[in-house]
Formats: C-alpha cells, structure tokens, sequence
C-alpha cells in the first residue's frame, strides 16, 4: 500500500473507529466482490471509496519522489493499478445495476424515511434520476408520439424492472448466526432453520440471507 501500510487514513468501519489503508482497501474489495455476485443493488461505499481515492492520490505523490531504479518503483505501480481495477470495476458494476433498476430504484428512494438508509449515493441518485428521464423522453419520442392519444399515457409501474431476489449465491458466514429461516415458497409449509457456523459456506437464495448480508454477518463469495 505504502511504505508504512499500517498508516490510518480517513476511514472508519462500522463502530466510527479508525482503519489502516490495508484494512480500507480489504472492506472495498468484499464490497466490490458483494457487488458482482449480489442479484441487486447494494449499499454505496463512497468513504471507501474516497479513501481509497485520496490513498492513490498520496500513493502516486510517493512514487514522484523515488529514484528512477528504485526496486520499490515497479512494486508500487502495480498496487496503484490493482487499486484502480478493484474501484473502476465495482463502479462501473454499481453503474450497471443502477442503469438497469432505475426506476425500481428510484421509487425506493422516494419512499425512505432516513436518508442514512439510501443504498444509493447522492450522486448515484443523480444518475439515477437523469437517466430515467433520458429513458421516458426517448420513449416518448419513439414511440408513444406515433400512437392514439387515448395511448399515450406513460407508466413508470411497467419501466421498473427489479431484482431477482430468489437467486441463488454463494455465501461465507462471517459470525455465528443461529435459527436463520429458509422459507417453503411452494407453499406446502417445508420451512427449514439452519444454524450458520462461522467460516462455513452455502450456496442458496439471496433473499433469506438480505438483512445478514447487510448487516455484516455473511458476505457474498
């Protein structure tokens, strides 16, 4: 990371306490991973995000100041762009599902009481908003202006695609989690307990294991 990786930048996890650069770049890469696997939108990491930022910033400020064959040189131009695929990949994923959910997304937002619980940023939001309204007027222009006018009517309801919640992923549990609930969605009351031990893996549907996935106690693999 740098020459001292146990160097605290403005990161905090989830207790307010603060993170070494390793540590920021460890809880990004689970986030970038969690995000790749995940069926929908998770919540946005932008501090991890601007920490890492800033820590490449700092990092590329080191380089200028070594020695041209400085061993050092090579090593920690490698990191930088490791760094830069983790954060332009689990962007550019987030972009993706964003693009694709605008609407179902959207509609959320409108509906949350706290804003603390937003999974998208304030400039995701942005996005979100301007790319839906890009997506209705070249509807409008495409289509609806060539019909009936009795026809023409516009409903978001039928834009909004969701999220498959009934996929299956791969999952590690983090902590111990006794008594978690697989429910029989065929109906004929085969519901299931399992115990989750920590360290040990699944694979089963997202939607039973949503809260622990956000609450930290498993994460996607």
């Amino acid at each position: 990371m740098s020459d001292n990786e146990e160097d605290i930048i403005e990161g905090s996890d989830e207790e307010g306490e603060a993170m070494t650069a390793s540590e920021v770049l460890q809880k990004l890469e689970e986030a970038w991973i969690t995000e790749r696997m995940s069926p929908t939108l998770e919540k946005h990491q932008s501090e991890l995000v601007d920490c890492m930022l800033d820590q490449i910033n700092q990092m590329s400020e080191n380089l200028k100041r070594c020695k041209k064959y400085d061993f050092r040189l090579a090593i920690h131009k490698m990191e930088i762009d490791r760094i830069r695929y983790v954060l332009s990949s689990y962007l550019r994923v987030r972009l993706e599902k964003i693009e694709r959910f605008a609407h179902h997304l959207l509609e959320k937002q409108t509906n949350l009481s706290n804003e603390d619980l937003s999974i998208l940023s304030p400039q995701e939001a942005a996005y979100a908003k301007d790319y839906a309204s890009s997506l209705e007027a070249h509807f409008q222009n495409l289509v609806l202006q060539h019909v009936p006018e009795n026809l023409r009517t516009f409903d978001r309801g039928k834009m909004s695609v969701k999220p498959n919640l009934d996929s299956y992923v791969f999952l590690k549990v983090k902590q111990a989690t006794p008594g978690v609930l697989l429910e029989d969605d065929t109906g004929e009351g085969r519901d299931e307990e399992v115990d989750f031990k920590e360290g040990s893996q699944y694979l089963m549907r997202y939607k039973p294991i949503m809260e622990l996935l956000q609450s930290g106690a498993v994460t996607l693999i």
